[in-house]
């Protein structure tokens, strides 16, 4: 059982009056953390504090911040395995998957750590007698309002890159996963100076007080719905708002394909952490040439994935994150299957506690249904079967989100074609994961708006500064 407590301008333990929080295990129901909330003006409090301590921190030499955060990237290792007990009893994740998603948050806290340093501005080609540059700053004040699907390593994203920009921050973890920010947090803080991290919880009102208070950028990932409600509250305070929201990402499979080993790709991207994955494949365009094969390799992969709560070893397929998502996903389901859509396997909601669903098959679908259409963000892949790559490529592309696709093909043309023609930020060909570190993501449409952990997301958190300098009077130096 953990008890959370909130860090507001150095001191743990501030604030709360707001009432407590409860979560439970998803896979059994029994009580895991105990949360404070956050009254909206002890948000207010907080954001005061954080701007009084931005100042101090803007003026630390890059190279000091860095320093801070390499000790940060220490510190968050020598919890690895307390972090990754935390996410898997939370939200279920698998626990190796868990320990996974705490290793690639360390990582990007060292790439930031070491990327940092090594900006800078330019100079201008001005008049001989003055000097004109621009300079990169930190803009200041940043609320950090993150998922429970990886908090660790989205969370690290964003505070590592906000942090060694020179950027105090609000860090606001889900409501989900509020023991595995404070753990989070409580590393970080070991290695920064105090107010420069500030830890707010509770629920969507304490991320929505948040988001309305004068900060200088809000950076949010999670749904779509909250997404646009964040935008609109900086709209009016004329906050820079990072957004990467959801998404219903598809996946091609061409013919020519091995079908076993392209349903090898299609089980891991529609099944891994049950699709709690942002860019999980939640749509799947399959030629006719390969469809009954490549399902039939798909159903047994399902079939065969063993279920379990996350923290048991041999678990691959956790429960979703509480009841109620998986009713929002069974409702997806049984929609398409009264609409004509078949289940292969899975699509029952199974006997007994927590939030179990088992990973889903369902063929016969149609591009124009929801399950097609909408984020579904569970362990379901609905086939829809085409009779052509220009026909996959269509519908791939017609959709209102813009996260991410992937596509399975062994022609070089059609490979071209897909990274050229799909409006998503990114294009994964013959791998539903993976990519060089760094590899920047710039969600569009519906799935947000802003660099997503690469160095493009360092600049993201600074302002540039054009200055230009000359001589008094008129002079020479």
């Amino acid at each position: 059982m953990y008890t959370v407590a909130q860090l507001v301008g150095g001191v743990w333990g501030a604030g709360g009056d707001g009432g407590e929080l409860v979560v439970r295990d998803p896979a059994d129901d029994a009580p895991v953390s105990t949360v404070p909330v956050a009254t909206a003006d002890e948000v207010g409090k907080a954001t005061q504090a954080a701007r009084n301590a931005a100042s101090q921190w803007a003026a630390t030499a890059p190279a000091e911040r860095a320093a801070a955060l390499h000790r940060a990237a220490d510190a968050v290792e020598a919890v690895i395995e307390e972090l990754a007990a935390a996410v898997s009893a939370e939200m279920g994740k698998p626990l190796a998957d868990a320990r996974g998603g705490v290793e690639a948050g360390i990582g990007t806290l060292r790439q930031y750590a070491e990327l940092a340093p090594l900006r800078g501005g330019r100079t201008l080609n001005g008049e001989t007698e003055a000097l004109d540059f621009l300079t990169p700053q930190p803009r200041g004040v940043v609320a950090a309002i993150t998922p429970w699907n990886d908090p660790v390593a989205v969370s690290c994203g964003l505070l590592g890159a906000a942090l060694v920009t020179g950027n105090v921050v609000l860090y606001k973890p889900s409501e989900r996963t509020p023991a595995t920010g404070w753990l989070l947090a409580r590393a970080l803080d070991q290695a920064l100076p105090a107010g420069v991290l500030s830890l707010l919880t509770g629920g969507p009102e304490v991320g929505a007080a948040l988001a309305a208070q004068d900060v200088d950028v809000v950076a949010h990932v999670g749904s779509t719905a909250t997404g646009r409600a964040i935008a609109a509250a900086a709209a009016r305070t004329g906050a820079k708002v990072l957004l990467e929201n959801g998404g219903s990402d598809p996946l091609i499979v061409d013919a020519g394909v091995d079908p076993e080993w392209a349903a090898e790709q299609a089980a891991l991207g529609a099944f891994a952490n049950a699709g709690q994955i942002c860019v999980a494949v939640e749509r799947l365009y399959v030629h006719r040439e390969v469809a009954d094969d490549f399902v039939a390799a798909l159903v047994r992969r399902a079939a065969a994935l063993r279920v379990g709560p996350g923290r048991d070893p041999g678990t691959e397929l956790g429960p979703l994150v509480d009841r109620r998502h998986r009713d929002h996903v069974h409702g997806q389901v049984a929609a398409a299957v009264a609409d004509g859509a078949r289940v292969r396997v899975g699509g029952e909601v199974p006997d007994g506690p927590g939030a179990f669903y088992p990973a889903t098959v369902v063929t016969d679908c149609r591009h124009d249904m929801p399950l097609v259409r909408e984020e579904t963000f569970g362990p379901v892949a609905p086939v829809v079967v085409v009779d052509s790559f220009d026909e996959a490529l269509r519908c791939a592309a017609d959709s209102p989100y813009g996260l991410a696709a992937t596509v399975l093909t062994p022609s070089m043309s059609h490979a071209q074609r897909a990274w050229r023609e799909l409006p998503v930020g990114t294009v994964k060909v013959n791998a539903v994961f993976g990519g060089a570190p760094g590899g920047a993501a710039h969600p569009r449409r519906a799935s947000g708006q802003g660099f997503g952990y690469g160095p493009e997301l360092l600049d993201e958190f600074t302002a540039t500064k054009a200055v230009h300098i000359e001589a008094p009077g008129g002079g020479h130096w």
